[in-house]
């Protein structure tokens, strides 16, 4: 079939053995289930990027799905000036097929390996195509004489979205600047003129802009999501942060396909590492909960299959699970989200398990289950040596941070090595010092505070080395919202304990005492009424006794009733006697 463009002398010819063409490799590889050959894959791109060549200095010539065949095979059809003939084909199919077949080498390539890199360097041919069709579809739609739908546009444009929104801007700015070299200088685009290409964030934000008037349904919401994703992976948390709550995402989320479902949390796991990146600890907890909170990380992001005990998934099942697996270069580092979330459970948890240590309320309150197991079961052992990976490092940090030894703490957080993997882990580092001083300061005050009458601010600065201005800010907070019994004396700097709130420890334990007691009796109820099977006389005695050996209440110890009566007449009335005489 290739040896047919040698004898094709037309571009209509040439048009319809590229069609037949490309159709043809894709089709060898579509039945056996194995991925496509570079050598194809090379192929097919070629071929499609000659498709389109043709196509661009031929505009009387278009390619348009839904056109009539030309059934005369001996004629060839003659255009005439300012007509257009319509070819049956779809150019955007072949391009998302191309995609998806990169896609599909990548994800079964071991990504350690050289060839990997190799195949992900065909990515740049591939976005220069995509570009082009893009092209190609924009000028059908205004094109005369020509119904193409708005749908092609919607489906080329967000396949470039996708290419671009989870890299950098510096590896974005290389891309876009090699694929307009590679393009004819006549050629553009109205959506992205050439002269925008350089501002890799307006490129997003104009991508994903033009399918949020255009399209609608799943193309809608995933281009919400990849501009959400990229405006978080550029540490605009706050912009990112709005454009999730205003999508009302998090509430149909449900409804998508399953593939937006993996980028809806992929976004919101960035979202929590941007917040990170800005010191909002509690903001970036309540985002990364939901994903590392269910210990299924790698599932919910689609970076590898967690085959969980006892699961009854089928083969079919698990083969779909694999198509959906994402390539390794666009993975979320796992281990780094991982020392994120704990790190930030722990600016969390620490301050709140010793202020609930006086209200037993509090202790009901738990942030984060996971680290709540994990610090329970570190706390068993009997010997602890030194940290060996990142969960050691955040759980004796924590025990550090609870006793008040926040240099301790520190030393443990900041020493982990992943932090070098982030940018500016300098700056990261330094704010989690400060983090950790603060939260020091807290957790003293909530644990120490019942032992002391007055506190000299310049005494607790000193501990924890903060500025005096710092402490008095932390204090004032804690008083207003109602966390600490105190007053602050700002002529004499000092905090004025105020005795008598904070419940002592003979109290939470008669209050324990009396929960457990309370849950007691409401069991030994819900017994009672299961044995008795909810009948009305229940608590009844038999023959109107109302004592435990007869008439006369507790039993008279001779007279004419003879002390007190046989074995087994002492216990004889209520419904606890009835049941055990049921039985």
């Amino acid at each position: 079939m290739e040896k047919l463009l040698d004898v094709a002398h037309t571009d209509y010819q040439r048009i319809r053995v590229y069609l037949t063409l490309i159709a043809t490799r894709f089709d060898l590889t579509s039945g056996t289930g194995s991925q496509m050959s570079q050598e194809q894959w090379k192929l097919a791109q070629q071929e499609i990027g000659a498709l389109l060549g043709i196509l661009e200095q031929n505009h009387n010539l278009v390619v348009i799905e839904g056109a009539e065949e030309w059934e005369d095979d001996e004629k060839l059809p003659t255009v005439e000036a300012g007509q257009v003939f319509k070819i049956p084909g779809s150019v955007v199919s072949f391009v998302e097929r191309l995609d998806d077949e990169l896609t599909r080498v990548l994800q079964q390539v071991d990504p350690h390996t050289a060839e990997y890199v190799e195949r992900l360097a065909d990515e740049g041919t591939l976005y220069t195509n995509i570009l082009r069709c893009m092209c190609y579809a924009e000028r059908l739609i205004v094109q005369e004489k020509v119904t193409a739908p708005q749908e092609n546009v919607n489906r080329v444009v967000m396949r470039r979205l996708e290419h671009v929104y989870f890299k950098p801007s510096q590896v974005v700015n290389i891309l876009e600047e090699n694929v307009w070299k590679a393009l004819p200088k006549e050629l553009d685009s109205k959506i992205t003129p050439r002269s925008q290409s350089s501002d890799v964030t307006k490129l997003v934000q104009t991508l994903s802009g033009y399918l949020f008037n255009k399209s609608e349904g799943i193309i809608r919401g995933r281009a919400m999501l990849c501009q959400i994703y990229h405006l978080a992976l550029h540490d605009h948390y706050y912009r990112a942060r709005d454009m999730m709550l205003m999508s009302h995402l998090q509430e149909t989320i449900q409804s998508f396909d399953v593939n937006t479902q993996i980028l809806y949390n992929r976004t919101l796991t960035q979202v929590g590492l941007c917040a990170f990146r800005a010191g909002l600890v509690y903001e970036c907890q309540t985002a990364l909960q939901d994903i590392c909170g269910s210990q299924r990380q790698k599932e919910l992001l689609a970076q590898g299959l967690q085959i969980q005990r006892y699961s009854q998934i089928t083969p079919e099942q698990e083969r779909l699970e694999r198509q959906r697996q994402l390539p390794f270069h666009m993975h979320i580092n796992l281990e780094l989200l991982e020392c994120v979330y704990l790190t930030c459970s722990m600016l969390l948890e620490i301050p709140t398990l010793a202020q609930s240590g006086s209200s037993p309320d509090l202790k009901k309150r738990v942030i984060s289950k996971s680290y709540r197991r994990m610090l329970e079961y570190h706390e068993r052992q009997i010997f602890t040596g030194p940290p060996e990976n990142t969960r050691d490092h955040v759980m004796q940090a924590s025990k550090a941070l609870a006793a008040g030894e926040w240099k301790k703490a520190a030393d443990f957080i900041t020493t982990i090595k992943i932090w070098d993997l982030l940018p500016k882990n300098a700056e990261i580092k330094k704010m989690l010092e400060q983090q950790i001083q603060e939260e020091g300061v807290r957790t003293y005050l909530f644990t120490y505070a019942p032992f002391y009458d007055t506190l000299a601010i310049s005494h607790l600065a000193g501990m924890f080395d903060l500025p005096e201005s710092k402490v008095t800010a932390l204090v004032s907070k804690m008083i207003h919202h109602e966390e600490l019994a105190a007053a602050l004396d700002q002529v004499n700097s000092a905090i004025i304990f105020r005795k008598g709130v904070e419940l002592s420890r003979l109290q939470s334990l008669a209050l324990t005492m009396s929960d457990k007691a309370q849950g007691l009796i409401e069991a030994n109820e819900r017994t009672l009424e299961q044995r008795t099977a909810g009948s009305a006389n229940a608590f009844e005695r038999q023959g109107g006794q109302r004592g435990r050996g007869g008439a006369r209440g507790r039993g008279g110890r001779g007279g004419a009733f003879g002390g007190r009566g046989g074995r087994g007449g002492g216990f004889t009335g209520g419904a606890l006697g009835n049941a055990i005489r049921a039985q």
